[in-house]
């Protein structure tokens, strides 16, 4: 909702410019915005850019979007330092950035190889965007010569308020194609009855690369395609407070149970799973094998540049006991260095400084090269892994997606697992990148900026790279007692069938150091009202008569399976949950429903119930709690985001 007072100035605008119009999030919190281009003014996306609170030291990273634009929301009152970063460019760096409560501030910024220049814009209040977008620029202007403009040197830093409102006009972006970018198709998981259906079994997932996409979608105020959206995948991009693992376990198992905050009727149980963290110190020697797409669709700077900037930021994590290999895929594939000990670092930031993109994408033969760069060095007892940096453009070569998932699952046989990095827009093949990481027993992640390399490749390091419990299994039965239907939510790609539970031979999902994972279902409790599909009264059958257990007050039994990374054979873990009252949710949960809910709304799924962008908000700023890296509070600048880009219908199917 927009506050009163702005009622008149949005009447007048929308006379002006018709109903594309619209406004930031209501808030008395400040907004700082703007574009970064290079010197010949063309665009520069993909820049890191970082704000710093200077009083509290709180910080908030953003990267530019596909036209240069980056933002920040939410802002508190106080001084800030903003910076940003492109490799092939100097850093800039601007200090004593006043921002006042409901101002808006902008630092548009020109990146030079040897100096920068920019321009500061500040108005009394937050005003509407005015987006005249080309082929090759997106830039902002207003009419009004009342707007407090002023050029300023970096020696200088300050905000000009201005005493007036000078409201923007909205001119919508170019229209673009995202048709070219490939999701399989995703349905929301129904409600199943639990006399009908009474076990609900699935695949473990950690990756974590939609939340990304889904950012990169909503920064370039597009809406994400509904298949875009794997909740599951959401949720579990986020830190949760989850008990250590004890025993001999690669993981702890716990739950929770609240009232389901968009349908107040219903019943929201959380499992979380916690795995087990590896020292630095312990972590075994690792062969790797950079397998990175060189072809002409990844010469824009989110893409090459960017990935090589990433692989420098592992290389820098990597010592004398581990090994790395890099090969190359354009038109042909080739080896861009040979195994090397991780201590020359030299040598290998020399091999990615050399890579240039161009040519077509000849992907099957790169990953051949790469495995059989992986297989001749070998380390028994350690971690072999070939890390696919691409697009996804498979375009030329064995391309085959069914003798690439061969190829891949038979490599992961052999303990050569596959960890794939997704780079990129307009082309992007997510469909099949999931696929083949889940099919090499390894993970998925989707790198729009710096900060998500360091948050994958730094930070949860050990997680991409160590696999600590592979072909994780969930299988959970419902009390019939107490429970009338069950949905869970998301992981509608990694179903299983009751009967792969027990199934050794079906792959299933692995769990790296310190993985988190989560998974929500939403519970009709038994009495309440809820309308199932239904079918004719059998003719040779009678209803299975229920145990006793079933009056107990066990609400349901979760089983595990695992294996660990070199087994073949697996391990079996069993848990009860008790159907209690609950005073107040956990933090973590509010948070984890928040972002569920979120989801629920960009898929427009039908069982969404009273989950509104509001709802969504409040929950999440419930589950903030002490956020060390921001990106809860990274979170709730996504949802006012998401809230205005849904108010435009600019949205892609």
């Amino acid at each position: 909702m927009r506050r009163e007072k702005y009622g008149i100035l949005l009447l007048l605008l929308a006379l002006c410019v018709g109903p594309s119009v619209v406004g930031w999030a209501e808030g008395s919190a400040g907004t700082i915005q703007g574009t970064i281009t290079d010197e010949s003014g063309a665009i520069l996306p993909g820049v890191t850019v970082t704000l710093t609170h200077e009083e509290t030291g709180e910080t908030r990273n953003a990267v530019t979007n596909d036209r240069g634009l980056y933002r920040f929301l939410g802002l508190a009152s106080g001084t800030y330092t903003l910076v940003a970063e492109l490799s092939g460019f100097s850093s800039y760096r601007r200090e004593g950035i006043e921002m006042r409560s409901g101002t808006a501030g902008r630092v548009d910024i020109v990146l030079q190889l040897a100096s920068v220049a920019e321009t500061v814009t500040v108005t009394g209040e937050t005003p509407l965007i005015d987006s005249r977008s080309s082929a090759s620029t997106y830039t902002f202007s207003s009419s009004s010569s009342r707007n407090s403009t002023r050029s300023r040197s970096k020696s200088k830093p300050s905000s000009v308020p201005s005493p007036l409102i000078e409201p923007i006009d909205w001119v919508p972006p170019p229209s673009r194609s995202f048709n070219t970018e490939a999701y399989d198709l995703i349905t929301d998981n129904p409600f199943r009855s639990v006399l009908d259906h009474p076990l609900s079994t699935f695949a473990v997932d950690v990756d974590r690369a939609s939340y990304a996409n889904v950012r990169r979608f909503l920064s370039s105020y597009q809406l994400p395609p509904k298949d875009a959206v794997r909740i599951e995948e959401l949720i579990n991009y986020f830190d949760y407070d989850y008990p250590d693992p004890e025993g001999d376990a690669p993981f702890s198992v716990s739950f929770e149970q609240m009232e389901c905050p968009w349908k107040s009727d219903h019943e929201l149980v959380r499992i979380g799973l916690e795995g087990r963290e590896i020292a630095v110190g312990a972590r075994p020697p690792t062969n790797l094998v950079f397998l990175l797409d060189v072809s002409g669709s990844m010469e824009a700077e989110n893409k090459l540049p960017l990935v090589k900037r990433s692989m420098k930021m592992l290389t820098a994590q990597l010592g004398s006991s581990d090994q790395i290999a890099i090969v190359v895929y354009a038109g042909a594939s080739g080896l861009a260095l040979d195994s090397t000990p991780g201590s020359r670092k030299d040598d290998i930031l020399g091999a990615l400084d050399r890579l240039e993109a161009g040519g077509s994408t000849n992907g099957g033969e790169g990953i051949q090269l790469a495995y059989a760069v992986a297989e001749r060095q070998f380390i028994e007892g350690g971690v072999n892994r070939v890390i696919l940096a691409t697009d996804g453009d498979f375009n030329v070569g064995v391309t085959n997606r069914g003798d690439l998932v061969r190829l891949i699952k038979e490599k992961a046989r052999k303990k050569i697992f596959l960890s794939i990095l997704g780079f990129g827009m307009d082309n992007y093949k997510d469909a099949t990148l999931e696929e083949l990481a889940g099919k090499g027993n390894g993970n998925y992640a989707y790198i729009d900026g710096f900060p998500e390399a360091r948050k994958v490749l730094v930070r949860e390091m050990s997680g991409t790279l160590v696999t600590i419990a592979k072909d994780v299994k969930i299988q959970v039965e419902m009390n019939p007692a107490r429970v009338k239907a069950y949905r869970l939510i998301g992981y509608e790609n990694r179903l299983l069938a009751k009967e792969d539970f027990n199934d050794d031979r079906k792959d299933a999902g692995e769990i790296g150091a310190g993985h988190r994972v989560t998974a929500l279902y939403e519970l009709v409790p038994e009495g309440a009202e809820q309308n199932l599909p239904s079918v004719d009264e059998l003719r040779y059958q009678r209803p299975v008569a229920l145990q006793e257990a079933a009056s107990s007050k066990e609400l349901m039994t979760v089983k595990l399976r695992y294996k660990e990374p070199e087994g073949d054979t697996s391990r079996l873990l069993s848990f009860v949950l008790f159907d209690e009252e609950v005073s107040r949710p956990s933090r973590d949960f509010q948070f984890a429903s928040a972002v569920a809910a979120f989801g629920m709304i960009l898929r427009e799924s039908p069982f969404r119930g009273d989950a509104d962008w509001d709802r969504v908000k409040k929950l999440a700023r419930s589950g903030v709690g002490p956020d060390p890296n921001g990106y809860r509070r990274e979170f709730l600048d996504l949802v006012d985001l998401a809230r205005e880009v849904s108010s435009l219908g600019k949205g892609q199917e």
